[in-house]
């Protein structure tokens, strides 16, 4: 009897939860239309062109060019809301800086999840990847390439350079958490306290769910200091029009995978299977003593979601003799402090060109 009242029980879960996440599903809609009021005032990105050169059922590879006989800087986009904060405005451009700065430069997008199609996991991102590695290895001279990622996206990244480090010149991360050691960080407790362990995988995580989660987990982070910024930013033209943009960057919610977010919140968040060295990705054990490729971490100290202690226990456990960590202070300007490696204006001035020395010395 208990056996056969399990399937009833779980279907009526999942209808239940997705019931529950239909008006935040409405609510990305709407946020994105917000996006594009301020967009039509100016405040939308500035994108460097780019060609797609290969695609899968949720991915696309873009090509911004660059020096064909040099290694490609593959960006690994955060699967929560658009990549285009790598290439937010001239002024404010990780893209940008790269392709400058003599790097030839891919990037990796993720595409909307939706209940019919993409409902993806760890070991279909982690397939993406590898796809990408290939392509890019095979049609340049300068053969394998940087892998590179923010926030959650340098988190994949990282899982899938402990798979296959063998296949990546180095791993750059950038805020990018690693390691999920309870009572370590504020962010991590409150978000795996409001998060059920009994969350559906079968529907799409609305981004606005995960955005008014986060806030939850750390106001401070997600809007009180927003709101300081725009005032310290407000005698500062540029500062002020930085912050205005992530804003509208902000308000372009995506749905994620359930699956991809049961994974992390269960394996990463509550379990911290991968700096345990126990979590499973298409069927190979991966951990800290399995990434041996040279690894450089920028961790922002004023960022509270990716907390220097999301990073070190884990560069600490690796095997590799190469592997730094630089530590970036943040500054005003970028609403949050989270995004500041990516669009600071300090960032761009004092920690991007010591990541573009790290690249070539390995080049």
């Amino acid at each position: 009897m208990t056996t056969s009242a399990q399937p009833e029980d779980m279907s009526v879960d999942t209808a239940l939860d997705a019931f529950r996440r239909a008006p935040f599903a409405v609510n990305d809609i709407l946020r994105r239309v917000q996006g594009d009021a301020l967009g039509a005032l100016g405040l939308g990105p500035t994108e460097h062109p780019y060609r797609i050169v290969a695609s899968g059922s949720h991915w696309r590879l873009r090509d911004y060019g660059g020096p064909h006989d040099m290694p490609s800087l593959l960006i690994v986009a955060a699967p929560i809301k658009r990549p285009y904060i790598w290439d937010l405005a001239p002024s404010a451009s990780a893209i940008g800086y790269s392709l400058e700065h003599g790097q030839r430069v891919h990037l990796l997008e993720w595409t909307p999840a939706s209940r019919d199609h993409g409902n993806n996991g760890l070991d279909e991102y982690a397939r993406a990847i590898g796809e990408c590695v290939a392509k890019v290895s095979a049609e340049r001279t300068g053969g394998k390439p940087f892998l590179i990622g923010h926030s959650l996206g340098g988190t994949i990244a990282a899982i899938y350079g402990a798979l296959a480090p063998k296949d990546i010149r180095a791993l750059v991360l950038l805020g990018a958490p690693i390691c999920f050691q309870p009572e370590t960080s504020q962010f991590r407790d409150s978000l795996v306290s409001l998060v059920p362990s009994t969350l559906s995988e079968a529907e799409p995580f609305p981004g606005s769910l995960l955005s008014q989660l986060s806030a939850l987990a750390s106001p401070d982070t997600f809007i009180w200091s927003r709101l300081m910024d725009a005032i310290y930013s407000a005698a500062d033209p540029h500062a002020i029009d930085i912050h205005a943009r992530v804003e509208r960057w902000a308000l372009d919610e995506v749905p994620l995978p359930g699956k991809l977010f049961h994974q992390i919140i269960e394996w990463l968040y509550r379990e911290n299977l991968f700096c345990r060295g126990n979590l499973t990705v298409n069927g190979a054990h991966v951990g800290p003593a399995s990434l041996s490729a040279p690894v450089l971490a920028v961790v922002n100290t004023a960022d509270e979601v990716a907390p220097m202690v999301s990073v070190r226990p884990f560069i600490d456990a690796m095997p590799t003799g190469d592997a730094r960590i630089i530590a970036y202070p943040g500054e005003v300007g970028v609403s949050l402090q989270h995004l500041g490696i990516l669009v600071g204006r300090q960032a761009l001035a004092r920690v991007w060109p010591e990541i573009i020395s790290w690249l070539k010395a390995r080049g």
